[in-house]
């Protein structure tokens, strides 16, 4: 977590940098794209790596390459020389081996802990995404005008090394053989032949393959409401950051208090229950989230939204975790974050267009929605932005209730 921590703030920082110099929203979406987009497109091949190699080695390695990126950072920033394509370049890079070192220890798990406690491993994995939401941008922003970009990469370095020495304490095992699954399917084993054989090894599951279809349909529908989200709040509150920043703030806080609860109690029944239960959760949340307009209703509405996301993917996790054999979860969970990962740049690249030239224009004064959706959302500035992401939020809690209706998901597991 305080490395986690460091990043963000070496992140948040980083968009402050590329304002100032550019006061361009291209550059900031630039660099999260070619983050983002490696990542996704080195699951596959990370997927047979840490299923090949020593877990610990590849976490190691994957800290390493972001330490060593910050370094790179810091020299240009030194130097003077820094440059928008730099950043662009070792996103590259850092969005490939993160994705390798987020495999390893997804895949460490079963290593490390026995089965009836995966879910509140994953929900300690989701405080420390939540935690570092929280803390860093607030503790980078009030330091950045004090030690400027150079301080934040200190800092970032110094959490690096608590990483570094934390994973080195810790014995991670490795899965004692190939279990007969992985022998029979992958012969001679080959990099090609392990990407191949997580997709096999998912279509051969129905019930693991139906869970990683909806899971991905349901982040597309997510991510197209995280992209107007921003600026709807501005829009409807008279572009104030602070309500923004509040808003930001609930969700992190409630995200933290799903982490912590999913982590302190084990909670009985099937997983897959949970999975939908909560689907439908943050579908309802963020109904209300969408149909409020002012602060008192987004505040509430987006903490109970963000306290059903870190149970809901610990349920899953743990499910994938339980159905896979320990040594083959490395290709199986690339091929399963591949689906998903998917779903979010493509949800981002719609959200756009869909807001600018069709629900905006149809819900000023005299649209062709305004006489529909008017009277509950108004016509004011953001009035289409929150038509559509309350339509996508309603989108969140189709997908729960559709998962009932199939029948391999009532049967991917068994009661723990």
């Amino acid at each position: 977590m305080a490395s986690t921590v460091g990043s963000y703030m070496t992140r948040f920082a980083l968009t402050i940098w590329l304002w100032n110099l550019s006061e361009q929203a291209t550059p900031i979406a630039l660099l999260a794209f070619f983050t983002e987009i490696p990542g996704i497109l080195a699951s596959l091949l990370a997927g047979a790596i840490a299923d090949r190699f020593p877990r610990k080695t590849l976490m190691i390695l994957g800290d390493s390459v972001a330490g060593l990126s910050t370094v790179i950072i810091l020299w240009l920033y030194l130097g003077g020389s820094l440059e928008i394509w730099h950043l662009y370049l070792i996103g590259v890079f850092n969005g490939a081996f993160t994705r390798l070192q987020k495999l390893a220890y997804t895949a460490s798990i079963t290593m490390l802990i026995p089965q009836q406690d995966y879910t509140r491993a994953s929900g300690m994995g989701s405080v420390l995404h939540y935690g570092s939401v929280v803390i860093a941008p607030a503790v980078a922003g009030a330091l950045y005008p004090i030690v400027d970009l150079l301080g934040i990469l200190v800092i970032d370095l110094a959490t690096f090394t608590i990483a570094i020495a934390t994973v080195l304490l810790v014995t991670i095992p490795n899965p004692a053989s190939a279990s007969p699954v992985a022998k029979q399917d992958t012969p001679g084993s080959s990099l090609g032949k392990d990407i191949k054989f997580g997709f096999k090894y998912l279509l051969n599951r129905p019930g693991l393959f139906t869970l990683i279809l909806i899971a991905t349909v349901f982040q597309f529908s997510h991510d197209i409401g995280k992209a107007l989200y921003s600026p709807m709040i501005l829009a409807r509150s008279g572009n104030d950051t602070q309500i923004l920043g509040m808003v930001s703030a609930a969700a992190g806080i409630g995200g933290i208090l799903g982490s912590i609860v999913v982590s302190v109690w084990r909670i009985p029944g099937r997983k897959i229950d949970l999975v939908l239960f909560t689907m439908m959760g943050a579908g309802l949340s963020k109904i209300l989230f969408g149909l409020g307009q002012t602060l008192l209703i987004w505040f509430p509405a987006q903490f109970l939204s963000s306290t059903h996301f870190p149970i809901m993917a610990s349920a899953r996790q743990a499910i994938v975790l339980t159905q896979v054999q320990a040594d083959v979860q490395g290709r199986v969970i690339a091929i399963s974050s591949a689906f998903v990962g998917v779903a979010s740049p493509l949800a981002k690249l719609v959200a756009g267009p869909l807001a600018d030239r069709i629900f905006t224009p149809a819900m000023q004064e005299g649209g062709r929605l305004t006489e529909i959706f008017g009277g509950v959302f108004g016509t004011g500035e953001g009035s289409g932005l929150a038509l559509l992401y309350t339509l996508s939020s309603l989108g969140l809690l189709c997908v729960g209730i559709a998962g009932y209706s199939f029948s391999n998901l009532k049967t991917i597991e068994t009661y723990y």
